[in-house]
């Protein structure tokens, strides 16, 4: 204002200076109402000349003179930000929008769009052009046993130094599915698993969908009353498990199967070995995986046959996996990574092989397995590709012909350092649970050197809209919330229709059906050709290590805990290169709870990893003006607190270097010999990268097990000074052959 300069608005401000940015504001709009006169020359004409800075003082500058014949408008951009195309962009939907006001002044600014009919057009349509005419009349039990009538005596699944055939696991299966329908599952009925990783495991899985039911893994390594909860919810009748798990679920709720007694103890090994008379269609229910839910309960996604067959269908349509092939089964089943991972290989005619229990943590027994088995496919999330990566080890992995990375952001810079590594495909998948696993994809390329890896185009059959708060599709390079349609949109959360309607819509662009989209509170953009790019949440939901958290779970969680008045939890990124979960707390007057209290509370409720790695007391939590919780206000916690522990130092050589290794890792000053490394916010990986360190730095051999077994140094040195390290038993059951060689392409 002329009134106000600048330069003197700066001094009175004082504001923090930045080199990167101009002070105060960044983006600058100026209206001009009149031309500005000409100074009279006497003897000379003169005329105004439009002089090029070459140099932007602000990021974006925007003029507008209103002159006789209408309004001029310039805009002058940093080119560190915008490319001449994105400011071509700006002056094009600046146009549109004042064109829009002017043909209906009374509307509001959010309605008017900033799209021609025919960017409209290319955005809703051209860029979701998917369509594939796959089987309308498919399922997964037609695709799995098509494919065991054709290779009957291949290798179909390797668990250890064993395997079963296409044929002897279509049996087993069989078998298993005639048992269930006698007891009664027909379609639609909820049936549990509750098992480690093993060759039961995938009978079970395929029995169940053979019989017509629905899967609903339940994790071992979930407390018990969570996974009561998931029982409850899902209306679980019948759980699979084995014998020595039986004891983790609730008496009395449900009719439970040991499947490793023996066959004959169930009444299976009498069963016919023959397919079952079809009785599943594409739209009953598959599964049921249970995600974290903001309400402070897990939520069931109910997907059905028609969505995971697509998926299933266009991922062998793109990759082509035969006989050759080799599949690593490693993600935990509770998550939906596994369902591809399960029946992609056993529906192509290619090899699953599975990971021992607790082997997705381990990078040497990984690293072990890739190469003994020629294992050519495999997932990573991209925080467990990193440590992967790391060892030297990785280097005679040739057998790999192609990594998934999906869960969490791919970063170029580990997009580089796996071309650097690994002569092998690299894709970049995104989804979330309530579609099917997988809706866009992405393929890698080594010479891509951008901010971002995107994730790519939708598959077949899906359709991807990014829209604005007004539901109006945003141009290319605006952000938007990412909204999914298509054939594998899941049905919804089970038993919880209210929240199934917030979050699954009637499809706006699609008004001639009964098209649902899912809503995935996702940010993303596209680029200008239509590529998307993925930017984070709109809401407080994270991804830990490829896990999906919602914070207001845990939240309440700890208000469910007798003396908590209040609670927060947040994903703090400065405590260390990690990012944390923070927890903060107020007690009543007449408690006194400790971070040990709370933590042993929270682990009778929660999952391991969604227990916050700090706890932090307070007199009240912050709030701001309008009464909410000030999340920014939240004071940084004291990472080297120990759950009160006095700390006690080192005795001797080998106990003072585990100590520096665990102060390295955990990013702590220091670290005592009874400190427990996952009370002081280690966790899955950072297991993994210390059991690398120890074994490199001291040369002794250790498992991931172990530290798990004995997490204090005081403990962990009697097993390193032993050098105890042994493997996981592998779990076979009776009657199994020795696994077939390896063909050339496996070796």
């Amino acid at each position: 204002h002329q009134s106000l300069p600048f330069e003197k608005l700066v001094e009175m401000l004082a504001p923090d200076r930045e080199p990167a940015m101009a002070p105060v504001f960044q983006v600058l709009f100026n209206m001009q109402n009149r031309e500005a006169e000409l100074p009279d020359f006497a003897g000379l004409t003169a005329a105004p000349v439009v002089v090029e800075t070459r140099s932007a003082k602000l990021d974006l500058s925007v003029l507008v003179e209103d002159r006789e014949d209408g309004l001029a408008v310039w805009f002058e951009y940093s080119t560190d930000l915008f490319s001449a195309a994105t400011a071509q962009q700006m002056l094009g939907h600046y146009r549109l929008l004042l064109e829009g006001l002017l043909a209906d002044p009374a509307q509001r600014i959010g309605e008017v769009p900033l799209l021609t009919a025919a960017e409209r057009s290319k955005i809703i349509n051209d860029w979701n052009a998917t369509d594939v005419a796959y089987p309308a009349d498919a399922t997964l039990v037609g695709l799995l046993e098509s494919q065991a009538a054709a290779t009957p005596e291949a290798p179909a699944v390797r668990f250890g130094d064993q395997w079963l055939s296409y044929a002897d696991l279509n049996a087993r299966a069989n078998q298993l599915a005639h048992h269930l329908r006698d007891i009664g599952v027909v379609p639609e009925q909820m049936v549990g698993v509750l098992l480690e990783r093993s060759f039961e495991m995938v009978i079970a899985l395929c029995g169940i969908l053979k019989a017509g039911g629905a899967y609903v893994p339940l994790d071992p390594e979930l407390p018990a009353a969570r996974l009561e909860q998931m029982l409850d919810d899902a209306g679980v009748a019948t759980v699979l498990t084995h014998s020595q798990l039986a004891n983790r679920l609730p008496a009395g709720r449900s009719r439970i199967i040991n499947v490793n007694i023996g066959w004959d103890a169930i009444a299976i090994s009498n069963c016919p070995k023959r397919n079952l008379r079809p009785v599943t269609a594409p739209h009953h229910a598959a599964y049921t995986i249970f995600t974290s839910g903001s309400t402070g309960r897990p939520k069931g996604v109910v997907n059905e046959h028609r969505g995971i067959v697509n998926r299933l269908l266009w991922m062998q349509d793109t990759f082509a996996l035969d006989a050759t092939d080799v599949v690593l089964q490693k993600t935990p089943f509770s998550f939906d990574v596994s369902v591809w991972e399960f029946f992609w290989p056993l529906i192509s005619g290619a090899q699953l092989v599975l990971a021992r229990p607790g082997g997705h943590k381990d990078v040497g027994y990984l690293l072990e397995l890739v190469q003994t088995a020629g294992v050519t496919t495999l997932h990573f999330v991209p925080s467990m590709l990193a440590l992967f990566l790391q060892p030297e080890e990785v280097q005679p992995c040739s057998s790999i012909r192609r990594v998934i990375s999906s869960g969490e952001a791919l970063t170029t810079e580990l997009q580089q350092r796996f071309f650097a590594r690994l002569d092998a495909e690299l894709h970049n998948l995104y989804g979330p649970t309530e579609a099917a696993v997988d809706v866009t994809w992405w393929p890698c390329n080594a010479g891509d050197t951008g901010a971002r890896v995107p994730i790519g185009r939708p598959i077949a059959n899906t359709r991807i809209y990014l829209v604005d708060p007004d539901n109006q599709p945003v141009p290319p390079g605006i952000p938007g919330e990412l909204l999914i349609g298509g054939v594998q949109v899941a049905r919804g959360y089970i038993n919880q229709p209210e929240l199934t309607a917030e979050r699954f819509v009637a499809d706006a662009f699609n008004p001639t059906t009964a098209a649902r989209l899912y809503r995935t509170g996702d940010l993303a953009r596209y680029r200008h050709d239509g590529v998307i790019e993925f930017l984070g949440r709109s809401d407080f939901q994270v991804k830990l290590r490829g896990v999906r958290i919602e914070p207001d779970e845990i939240t309440a969680a700890l208000l469910r805990v007798d003396g908590v008045t209040q609670a927060a939890v947040i994903v703090r990124n400065d405590l260390t290169d990690d990012p944390r979960l923070a927890a903060y707390y107020v007690c009543g007057a007449d408690s006194r709870l400790t971070a040990a209290d709370l933590r042993t509370a929270l682990r009778q409720q929660l999952p391991d990893y969604m227990v916050p790695a700090t706890f932090t007391e307070l007199g009240e939590l912050p709030v701001t003006t309008n009464g909410k919780l000030d999340r920014r206000a939240l004071p940084r916690p004291e990472a080297d607190a120990a759950d009160g522990n006095a700390y006690e130092p080192p005795r001797n050589p080998l106990e003072t270097a585990l100590c520096e290794i665990f102060a390295s890792v955990l990013q702590r000053s220091r670290v005592g010999i009874h400190d427990d490394f996952f009370r002081l916010g280690g966790h899955s990986l950072l297991a993994a990268r210390t059991v690398v360190r120890i074994s490199e730095t001291l040369a002794k051999p250790l498992t991931l097990k172990q530290l798990f077994d004995y997490p204090t140094v005081a403990m962990l040195s009697g097993v390193v000074t032993a050098g105890t390290a042994t493997p996981l038993p592998v779990i076979a059951p009776r009657g199994d052959t020795e696994a077939p060689p390896l063909s050339a392409a496996q070796q």
